[in-house]
């Protein structure tokens, strides 16, 4: 499999959940999105904005650190935001359920280097870092599977 990349600079918090909304209007059922970078990159709000704008009644999006996955009815598809920071084995990752999510959900997976081998190859990753400006960022899409070429490309 050949891997694509693009890469985007988001200006500020407003235009990271700009696109974090357009993003979420193309997912569907059996999408995974892997989010990673560092503390602070711009990864959970990128995740709530996602949710946010995929919910048909609103409500408080609240980060899964602690609870490790927040299940959402989207209306179309359930979406799972799974926090793995917290995880010490790939054990405890099956456990959640995530891996049955993969393909029956949407799936948000923050700190997927946790994930190890279970990974899967048909995700999009999006690498979060600081932009060159205070509050802009840079973020990083990368795939293998062609059925999102068209979807980042179009984003």
């Amino acid at each position: 499999m050949t891997t694509r990349s693009r890469s985007f600079t988001f200006a500020d918090a407003e235009q990271t959940a700009r696109q974090a909304a357009l993003l979420a209007q193309v997912l569907r059922r059996g999408d995974v999105i892997l989010l990673s970078g560092d503390v602070g990159a711009g990864k959970t709000h990128f995740a709530r904005s996602a949710i946010q704008s995929l919910l048909t009644l609103p409500e408080d999006v609240p980060s899964p650190t602690f609870t490790l996955v927040q299940t959402y009815d989207t209306g179309d598809a359930e979406l799972w935001h799974a926090d793995l920071y917290r995880l010490a084995s790939v054990q405890e990752v099956e456990e959640l359920g995530l891996i049955d999510a993969f393909e029956t959900a949407i799936c948000l997976v923050e700190w997927p280097d946790r994930l190890g081998e279970l990974a899967p190859s048909s995700a999009l990753s999006l690498t979060f870092s600081q932009g060159q400006l205070p509050d802009s960022r840079s973020v990083v899409a990368t795939w293998q599977d062609d059925g999102w070429t068209e979807r980042v490309m179009a984003w």
